[in-house]
């Protein structure tokens, strides 16, 4: 596939949700010479599933891929046993290799639902970090500090409060490092919060006699609760969601956040998407765009015809308060409210069962639920919020 030079297209690539990049002049340069490049993208399986906030970078990968460069995705299963935390307050918990193998056993595919698979390279990192050894690993490691890595923001703070840090941590940017060592990166590709692990690879490559690639950081985004979006807040919506519970789940988002999502998790054009914002700014009702973003996140990832049904299905279930045709049905084995909201995976615990009560979520047969010990029977509809039913049987 030829290099596409469209200057529009390239200027799309430098600036759609882009918060930094490293270094600029030298990527416009790369770009400019028609070279292909090698551009890279690592994400470790800590979860089962890719959700939208890895539809970031990936998307990145695809415009870069539709302008003829070569993606080469990278799927962690090494690192994604060391663990990344690089975004965390505190130290991540290394994973089993079972674990792992487990969590990733679809990333090739969830990822093949934005990249062209069978244009790209596919590798796991454990093919070449699990051979080497100590002299390979002090060699990388003499190319930097302790200050280095203890002066990033989220371990200073960590050790300013007195928490653990381990030296595992501060292995994790060397590994990420060379992968792009490894892949002879031209660019890679990530979130801002993996920024020291991004310049490592930079520096690694320097010290192998390779030039360093370029970096293009995107912005962090927030999940369903205005958290960022993270596997373990549980505020994500996945590329495997179902139509009807992916459109509901982006329906829920905060309305400061539909921009942002048409931005960073789309590609309808930014002149549409200006348009759109202007128009709220104007007082247009924000849930007309959310609704536009919720049907094309669902077409993108499904298709028209099941974008159309999801929001058909929305429009009837809540502006109209009908009871959704596709409700699941449970055999609770206990009766009480709280155990059947748990048996239905709408909570996690008693206690936020008793939260949910509380607030006035929870409802059977549209009733408002009054009391912890309220009990079922059959053919009732349990709700909890807007999304969740079940029918008991």
């Amino acid at each position: 596939m030829p290099i596409n030079n469209s200057s529009e297209k390239t200027k799309q690539l430098l600036t759609r949700g882009v918060e930094e990049i490293i270094d600029k002049k030298s990527l416009e340069k790369k770009l400019a010479s028609g070279k292909k490049l090698r551009v890279k993208l690592g994400i470790d399986p800590t979860s089962p599933h890719l959700h939208l906030g890895r539809s970031i970078p990936l998307l990145k990968l695809r415009d870069f891929q539709e302008l003829g460069h070569k993606i080469v995705f990278i799927i962690g299963d090494f690192t994604g046993v060391i663990g990344d935390t690089s975004d965390k307050d505190s130290e991540r918990p290394m994973l089993s290799e079972k674990v792992i193998k487990q969590n990733m056993k679809e990333y090739a595919k969830q990822a093949g639902k934005i990249i062209d698979l069978k244009k790209c390279e596919v590798h796991y990192n454990s093919t070449w970090l699990k051979k080497l050894g100590f002299a390979e690993i002090g060699k990388q490691a003499d190319a930097f500090s302790v200050h280095d890595f203890i002066s990033r923001d989220v371990i200073k703070r960590r050790l300013d409060e007195g928490k653990r840090v381990s030296l595992r941590e501060v292995l994790y940017p060397l590994m990420q490092g060379y992968d792009s060592v490894a892949v002879k990166a031209d660019v890679e590709v990530g979130g801002t919060d993996q920024r020291f692990n991004l310049l490592a690879g930079r520096v690694l490559q320097e010290q192998s006699g390779k030039a360093p690639q370029d970096i293009i950081m995107g912005p962090l985004v927030a999940g369903t609760d205005g958290r960022k979006m993270s596997s373990s807040y549980g505020n994500t919506i996945t590329v495997t969601e179902k139509p009807s519970d992916m459109f509901g789940k982006v329906m829920s988002i905060q309305d400061s956040l539909i921009i942002d999502y048409f931005t960073l998790m789309t590609r309808v054009p930014m002149k549409t998407v200006k348009t759109y914002e202007e128009e709220m700014i104007k007082g247009s009702n924000p849930r007309d765009y959310k609704m536009k973003l919720a049907h094309e996140i669902v077409r993108f990832y499904h298709s028209q015809h099941d974008a159309d049904a999801a929001q058909e299905g929305f429009v009837s279930t809540f502006a109209k308060k009908q009871v959704p045709t596709d409700i699941h049905s449970l055999s609770p084995k206990a009766k009480d409210i709280v155990s059947v909201l748990k048996e239905a995976g709408f909570v996690t615990s008693s206690s936020e069962a008793r939260r949910d009560i509380d607030g006035g979520g929870v409802r059977i047969n549209n009733e408002k639920v009054q009391g912890y010990d309220t009990t079922v029977k059959k053919g009732d509809i349990v709700q909890k919020g807007k999304r969740f039913f079940v029918k008991i049987t």
